[in-house]
């Protein structure tokens, strides 16, 4: 069996209790430059999609899980996204919401785990990930947990007046 379960945090669905973590993630303006977001969320809307969060991830082409630390506390979420069955790849988004639980291990436990999931259950062959270059602290996790920077997107988001560069990564499962 499958564990989504590490030393130190474990990953688990969407629940509606999940509901404040969610809308004041998806409502915080420092996460709208990687998540493109540009207008608030109601907290109904955000109820509708955790309504639906349970459908399959060949359906709705994107899987979100909660990365939980031991203590059972909701830290931040990892996303599965673009989900192409045909050719076996998804994106991979990881946000974890407090500066206190960043830098820890937790982040490269949760991307561990996932990738672990698309590469076995999934079977898929790569995951990718877009990356702004002046993100170092993603950066160095993706580099250490093995993906490899393979372009990079010229003056691809426009933040506060300026352009900015958007890495690629990937993990090729070989």
């Amino acid at each position: 069996m499958l564990r989504l379960r590490g030393e130190h945090s474990y990953l688990r669905a969407l629940e509606p209790s999940d509901l404040e973590f969610l809308y004041e993630l998806e409502n915080n303006p420092e996460v709208w430059e990687i998540s493109g977001t540009t207008t608030p969320y109601s907290r109904h809307t955000l109820q509708k999609y955790l309504d639906n969060a349970h459908r399959d991830i060949y359906e709705v082409k994107q899987l979100r899980l909660c990365i939980v630390n031991l203590e059972h506390r909701l830290i931040g979420f990892i996303d599965l996204f673009e989900f192409d069955p045909r050719h076996r790849r998804a994106g991979l988004g990881i946000v974890i919401l407090e500066d206190r639980d960043r830098n820890r291990g937790l982040g490269a436990e949760a991307i561990s785990l996932i990738c672990r999931y698309a590469f076995s259950a999934l079977e898929l062959h790569q995951l990718y990930a877009h990356v702004l270059e002046d993100n170092l602290a993603s950066i160095r996790l993706f580099r250490k947990m093995g993906f490899e920077t393979t372009g990079t997107r010229k003056e691809w988001i426009l933040s506060g007046g300026v352009y900015k560069n958007e890495l690629l990564f990937q993990k090729i499962n070989r």
